[in-house]
């Protein structure tokens, strides 16, 4: 790695300050985070507690997921002593689908699991006051390698100036459990799938060319078609204005 990374206690400072800034600037009292058993909503469950303390809650809501994420999401709230909830999506997600009476594409099905998180975590978000944490890294904004209105469906982005091998520092500055943080990126949509198989590419690739415009050419065209095609999800819907 040739670019050099952020110190992570400093970043942890700094989030935790830009948390309870924004928190206390919208009227709320805390945050929430919807836990998957990856690291990113790891770091940003770790945070939210170090900011806010019993005033956070972290959200486990499986959707047909693996068994394994549920026992990885357990094991960082043991490891933080975060306050949880769960709740299993999976009934909702297939009575949903079921009402369509018609098959839908796999990825069209897929997607539907992060925006019933989505509606799930505002709920209880405006139940308690509280703001609705996403954990998006940089790299994946830039991919746009997130779901519109589900998991890019949030109040704040605690992550989303994080090139992903900062977030691995920050996790490792915070103790996140080793487990979490060798653990392959995945969204969890469907069995065996991964953040980098699906894009087609490492993370330390992508990092490499946001912080210093490096890589192949192959590497270099298949990150700017990737911006470029999922800018609609970074930016509000367009108004149309007549003439």
């Amino acid at each position: 790695m040739s670019y050099k990374s952020r110190d992570a206690a400093r970043l942890a400072s700094s989030i935790e300050d830009w948390l309870t800034q924004k928190v206390r600037t919208a009227g709320a009292v805390g945050g929430i985070v919807g836990l998957s058993g990856g690291i990113d909503s790891a770091v940003v469950a770790a945070l939210l507690k170090r900011a806010f303390g019993s005033d956070m809650l972290t959200v486990l809501l499986p959707c047909g997921s693996n068994p394994k994420d549920k026992e990885d999401a357990l094991l960082v709230v043991k490891a933080f002593d975060l306050p949880y909830r769960e709740v299993d999506l999976s009934p909702v997600y297939d009575v949903f689908v079921q009402a369509f009476g018609e098959p839908l594409l796999p990825m069209a099905s897929a997607n539907i699991k992060p925006r019933l998180r989505m509606n799930a975590l505002y709920a209880l978000a405006q139940t308690r006051r509280f703001l609705v944490c996403g954990t998006g890294n940089k790299a994946e904004i830039l991919m746009g390698y997130f779901t519109k209105y589900g998991d890019g469906g949030c109040d704040l982005l605690p992550l989303g100036d994080l090139l992903k091998c900062e977030v691995r520092a920050l996790a490792r500055f915070l103790k996140v459990p080793d487990e979490i943080i060798e653990k392959s990126p995945s969204a969890g949509l469907w069995d065996g799938q991964t953040d980098e198989g699906e894009m087609g590419m490492t993370y330390e690739e992508i990092d490499a060319y946001i912080a210093a415009e490096k890589g192949d050419e192959k590497v270099r065209t298949r990150i700017e078609h990737m911006k470029n095609v999922s800018a609609h999800k970074r930016a509000m819907p367009p108004v149309c204005i007549p003439f």
